[in-house]
């Protein structure tokens, strides 16, 4: 499992999504922090480029994969809303 950090400004566009938005983007970052190099594309031609993206049906995320251990973080970058 990987821990989910983001910015207050992430955390402000976050809120401020539409209640299906939100909750799509909810039950996406839960499977996400599970495996998120399977549920990501890179952002480059990399395929282990740890800056990533996923797209869904409301929002895109782009986001950055670190693993140190002990810790391994995914960390919320952007959130593009494309209603």
């Amino acid at each position: 499992m990987y821990l989910l950090r983001y910015s207050k400004a992430v955390e402000a566009v976050w809120d401020s999504l539409p209640d299906d938005a939100r909750a799509e983007l909810d039950r996406a970052l839960v499977v996400l922090c599970q495996a998120p190099w399977t549920h990501t594309e890179p952002r480059g031609d990399d395929p282990n480029d740890v800056e990533r993206t996923r797209a869904l049906q409301h929002t895109t995320i782009a986001l950055l994969i670190a693993e140190a251990p002990p810790a391994r973080h995914v960390y919320l970058q952007n959130i593009d809303y494309l209603g």
